[in-house]
């Protein structure tokens, strides 16, 4: 995924012609400067290329229509929130969309405790917990433990000190382990 970021990143200094207005040149600019990080922060909370691409195309689109066209102020700040928020509301999505499924009950009943060890079925419950957690506390994890930005960078991408990402982080850490403990899924 990460070397399909390259190419696509190749193939906008190619495609950038001079009849491009200010509203497209610096949406341009942020996907080349901040694409490769949100990818990777995509791809951590979706797992998936095609839910990656979607949420992707979703941000960028966010970002250009923002305000009538109108450039944020931290650019950097917007992408990373409206794409976490994108992420979550897909696995939101995912999740409402499998409840409404009959054969997914008939598979919760017939569990084994191997199946409840699988890999695949861990991320999608932490994925799950994730999305549930208070917007503050879901803001710090998913910058912090999936975009992989420092507790000073979180701090200021959020607007808060960097004890207060720190303790938004552990209590976070401490209800995820809480909601992973019950089996709640």
């Amino acid at each position: 995924m990460i070397s399909k970021a390259d190419n696509i990143g190749l193939m906008w200094d190619f495609a950038i012609p001079e009849s491009l207005t200010g509203t497209q040149r610096w949406v341009l600019s942020a996907m080349q400067n901040r694409g490769q990080e949100l990818v990777t922060m995509l791809w951590r909370i979706l797992g998936n290329e095609q839910d990656v691409c979607d949420a992707y195309q979703d941000t960028f689109l966010k970002l250009a229509h923002y305000h009538g066209g109108q450039k944020p102020q931290h650019i950097k700040a917007y992408l990373f929130r409206t794409a976490s928020n994108v992420a979550i509301s897909m696995i939101r999505r995912k999740i409402i969309e499998r409840k409404n499924l009959p054969q997914v009950a008939d598979n919760k009943k017939t569990k084994t405790p191997d199946s409840e060890l699988n890999s695949a079925d861990l991320q999608e419950r932490l994925r799950f917990n994730i999305a549930r957690l208070p917007e503050h506390l879901r803001n710090v994890v998913t910058l912090h433990d999936l975009g992989e930005l420092s507790y000073l960078q979180v701090g200021k991408t959020l607007g808060i000190s960097q004890a207060t990402v720190r303790v938004y982080r552990c209590r976070a850490v401490q209800l995820l382990a809480v909601w992973m403990k019950k089996n709640e899924w």
